[in-house]
C-alpha cells in the first residue's frame, strides 16, 4: 500500500492532463483539480519524473504548465486499446456482480462507489450500461436508481474458485483419491475447499488442522443461489458467505476492496453484521491492512508475495506507463505483507 502511493499519483496526473484542452495543464489549475494539500504531492511528482512530465512556461507572459513527454504520450496512446480489451471483461464481471445479489440489482450509487476497483470507466453508464440493454437497465425503486440485471446466464454462475479448480485439474485428481488428508499449510484437495495462504510464522496445531479439514470438506451452496433461501445460523450458509466475499474480491481488478466498500453491500448480499471478524477468522483466505488512509481487504491467493499474479489489460497498461518513472511493475505496489494481519 505504501509503494502504491507514487504510481497512483502518476496515473492520476496523467488522467488530469489528458482531460485538459490540448492536453496541457496550467499549474495554477492543479489546485482546482486535486485540492490545496494534494497539489504539493503532484508538484513533487512533476519535478521527480521528467521522463513522464514536461514542465514549461513561467517566463514572460507564458503561464507555468505541465504536459506529458513525447515518450509518455506514445505509451498513453495505448490506453485506448487496453480499454477495448477490458470491455468484455467488465460486462461479464458486472453481470456476475448483479447475479450474486439477492434481487439481481444493486443501487447505482454503490456501483459507482467501487467502480474504480472493478475498472469501470467514469462514463460506464453510457459506455456499458446503455450499450448493452440486453444485459442491464437502470430502474427507479422507491426513488432510488438501481442497476438491474436483465437476464440470467447460468454459464456465468461459476465462481473464480471453481474456475481455478477446473483449470488446475483439482476436481479430476481429487476424484481418483479414496482418502485425502489436509496438508500442514491448511490446503485440502476437494470440491468445496478454499486455497489457504497462512502467514509464514503461523504454525497450526493438530486440533486446528482437524477442525479446518472438517470445514474444508463441508459442502456449501453456490454464492449464485439466493441468500434468502438459507438460514444464517447454518454452518453451510456461513461458509457460503466466505465464498461470496471470495467471489466479490475476485471480480475486482486488483482482487481487493476497502472495508467500507464491502460494508456497503451488506443488504444486497446479506453479509454478516460482524464482517471484520469473519474476515479475521478466515485469515488464510483474506488479508486486512490498515496501511494507507483506509482499511483494505485482499484476496491472498491472488498474490505471490507482493505481486499480483493475474493482471487484466488495464493493469498491464498501467504497468507499462509507470515503468517510465524507472520503477518496477505496478503490481508490486499492491503490497500484501504476508507475515501479519493488521486490524
Amino acid at each position: 500500500m505504501d509503494l502504491q502511493k507514487k504510481p497512483s499519483l502518476i496515473l492520476q496526473l496523467k488522467s488530469i492532463i489528458q482531460s485538459q484542452n490540448q492536453q496541457c495543464l496550467l499549474l495554477r489549475d492543479l489546485e482546482k483539480e486535486v485540492g490545496f494539500v494534494a497539489k504539493w504531492n503532484f508538484m513533487s511528482i512533476i519535478e521527480k519524473y521528467p521522463s513522464i512530465f514536461h514542465a514549461g512556461g513561467g517566463s514572460g507572459k507564458q503561464l507555468p504548465f505541465v504536459t506529458l513527454t513525447r515518450k509518455a504520450e506514445k505509451i498513453a496512446s495505448e490506453e485506448r486499446e487496453a480499454r477495448v480489451l477490458m470491455e468484455s471483461i467488465l460486462v461479464k464481471n458486472l453481470r456476475k456482480l448483479l447475479m450474486l445479489s439477492i434481487d439481481c440489482r444493486v443501487p447505482l450509487e454503490k456501483v459507482e462507489f467501487f467502480g474504480s476497483e472493478l475498472g469501470l470507466p467514469k462514463d460506464f453508464k453510457k459506455s456499458l450500461i446503455w450499450k448493452y440493454p440486453e444485459y442491464f437497465s437502470i430502474k427507479d425503486v422507491n426513488g432510488r436508481a438501481y442497476l438491474n440485471l436483465e437476464n440470467w446466464d447460468s454459464s456465468l454462475a461459476v465462481t473464480a474458485r471453481e474456475e481455478r479448480f477446473a483449470r488446475e485439474g483439482v476436481l479430476a485428481s481429487a476424484g481418483g483419491l479414496k482418502k485425502v488428508r489436509i496438508m500442514k499449510d491448511g490446503n485440502y484437495l476437494g470440491p468445496f475447499a478454499f486455497k489457504m495462504c497462512f502467514a509464514a510464522g503461523f504454525r497450526p496445531n493438530k486440533s486446528y488442522l482437524e477442525e479446518l479439514q472438517r470445514w474444508q470438506k463441508m459442502e456449501f451452496p453456490s454464492p449464485y443461489l439466493n441468500a434468502r433461501r438459507f438460514d444464517v445460523a447454518d454452518p453451510k450458509a456461513r461458509k457460503r458467505v466466505v465464498a461470496v466475499l471470495h467471489e466479490l474480491l475476485s471480480l475486482t481488478m486488483e482482487k481487493r476492496m476497502t472495508s467500507a466498500q464491502l460494508d456497503a453491500f451488506h443488504s444486497e448480499y446479506l453479509l454478516p453484521s460482524k464482517l471484520v471478524l469473519c474476515l479475521i477468522k478466515h485469515h488464510g483466505i483474506f488479508y486486512i491492512t490498515n496501511k494507507g488512509a483506509r482499511s483494505t481487504v485482499f484476496l491472498k491467493e491472488a498474490y505471490d508475495g507482493t505481486r499480483l499474479v493475474d493482471k487484466c489489460p488495464m493493469l498491464m497498461f498501467n504497468d507499462k506507463f509507470v515503468t517510465l518513472s524507472g520503477r518496477n511493475e505496478i503490481s508490486s505496489f499492491n503490497s500484501v505483507n504476508s507475515s501479519q494481519v493488521v486490524t
